[in-house]
């Protein structure tokens, strides 16, 4: 079958497109906004790529579009599709009928840490011999491939919460129908698609309702607007997980043996389960990999075992991935884009150097990010960096100096290239350098590293 693929180069469409290789379909796809890593993928998948989106795209007439999320009517490619009487149908409908079906379903939703935790997940699966298939927002550095169809009964999947289409406002997560679930968290966010916190408790509970009574759900004790959700009606086991030292009885829970995360020791009822000793830092990552080896847990691997696995995960592109070190300066990338999430990775990296100076340089890029939702709680979310910068693109629709103007750490940059400019003159040796974005932040990484570089050969 001849399969065209709409919004090929997001992170879940670009994996749905690998699947659909792998099983044997011919595979194009369109997009206007291409950039590695998902670029290069499919490349290397031999899948071709139409920049923009015209009604020549489909010629030759494919057998099925695949219509990304980001499509809406009006696209002239979309509008063609339209009145050729082109099938068409939905990413994650697609991915249901042809992968999900036929598998037992892992699947990792919530607000946060959601390709970090699915990754977890798929590593530890792998190191048991299951062979999963996996589709992450992300690519694993673990595996290479941010999708693979696996040659088991095991499949995780990445369950994000934003819209299926444009005619199916329902969330993504409410066509995967899993067994196992991870509920890590729960935050306001997607203020582009949904009115208020409430609105994504409904479509969570929906996720809720279509988990079988032999399934197992697996959710921090600490996060109220999850309870809010289990109240609303839950028909399966659920197994909690909990902080240390918090009081509340769980069947899950963590004992830090380093401060910074990076050696915990897993508790299963009660009882000591195992260590995990890895490159990853931060109580965001213990909480995420305690909640993996829980799920793997269901399946039948031992927490041991789990956190065995877990010792040998080496994270994500783009979550904390250190992308050059010049003359003592090290420069990290990281998709960080929610306050809660800029706050805990600046955390985990402050738990790791100490003193040492850390510059935190951020594009508010997401919808969210860009309508202001969350301008007033940035301060506090940077505030564990000595230096932040924030970049004030011409098109974003608020002030970022005055939405922080009482944190004394942050200052605004109109430009990539005026804090590239910037940084050549304030960076030193022993500096850690986090630029954090869900986007290419235009090209920020390699200019810096440019630009550092040059200073030395002067």
């Amino acid at each position: 079958m001849q399969v065209h693929i709409m919004g090929i180069c997001g992170t879940f469409m670009g994996g749905l497109a690998i699947l659909a290789r792998q099983l044997g379909h011919e595979v194009t796809g369109s997009d206007q906004n291409v950039y590695p890593p998902m670029s290069t993928q499919l490349e290397e998948h031999g899948i071709a790529l139409k920049a923009g989106y015209r009604a020549e795209n489909l010629e030759p007439r494919p057998d099925l579009v695949v219509v990304g999320n980001a499509i809406s009517r009006g696209n002239p490619e979309l509008e063609a599709v339209m009145n050729l009487g082109l099938p068409y149908i939905s990413g994650p409908e697609w991915l249901y009928d042809h992968v999900l079906g036929v598998a037992w379903v892992l699947a990792v939703a919530g607000t946060h840490g959601k390709t970090t935790t699915a990754s977890m997940l798929a590593w530890i699966l792998d190191s048991a011999g299951l062979n999963p298939g996996f589709l992450i927002g992300g690519v694993p550095l673990n595996f290479g491939v941010s999708a693979r169809r696996g040659g088991g009964s095991f499949f995780v999947v990445e369950a994000d919460e934003y819209d299926t289409a444009f005619f199916d406002k329902r969330s993504k997560f409410v066509h995967y129908r899993p067994r196992t679930v991870i509920l890590n968290n729960l935050e306001f966010d997607h203020a582009d698609i949904f009115p208020d916190l409430a609105a994504i408790q409904r479509q969570f509970h929906h996720l809720v309702r279509s988990i079988p009574g032999n399934g197992l759900i697996i959710a921090p004790n600490w996060e109220p607007a999850l309870d809010e959700v289990l109240q609303m009606g839950c028909w399966t086991p659920v197994e909690h997980t909990t902080r240390e030292h918090s009081g509340l009885v769980a069947t899950w829970a963590y004992h830090l043996l380093a401060a910074d995360g990076s050696r915990f020791e897993v508790i299963h009822d009660g009882q000591p389960a195992g260590v995990v000793a890895w490159e990853l830092t931060g109580l965001h990552n213990v909480h995420n990999g305690l909640a993996a080896i829980a799920a793997a847990h269901h399946v039948g691997i031992f927490p041991e075992r789990g956190a065995e696995a877990l010792s040998k995960f080496r994270n994500v592109k783009r979550r904390m991935e250190i992308r050059a070190e010049v003359d003592g300066m090290i420069l990290y990338d990281d998709f960080a884009h929610h306050p809660t999430a800029i706050a805990t990775t600046l955390e985990g990296l402050r738990a790791r150097v100490g003193s040492e100076r850390i510059i935190a340089i951020l594009e508010p890029r997401s919808n969210t990010m860009r309508m202001g939702v969350h301008a007033g709680l940035l301060g506090e979310s940077l505030s564990s960096a000595d230096i932040a910068v924030i970049c004030q693109a011409p098109d974003l629709g608020w002030d970022a100096a005055a939405a922080t103007s009482g944190a004394d750490n942050i200052q605004v940059h109109d430009s990539v290239d005026a804090i590239v400019v910037w940084l050549e003159k304030v960076a030193r040796p022993g500096d850690h350098i986090l630029f954090m974005s869900n986007g290419g932040f235009g090209g920020i990484h390699l200019k810096a590293e440019a630009a550092l570089r040059r200073r030395i050969s002067r």
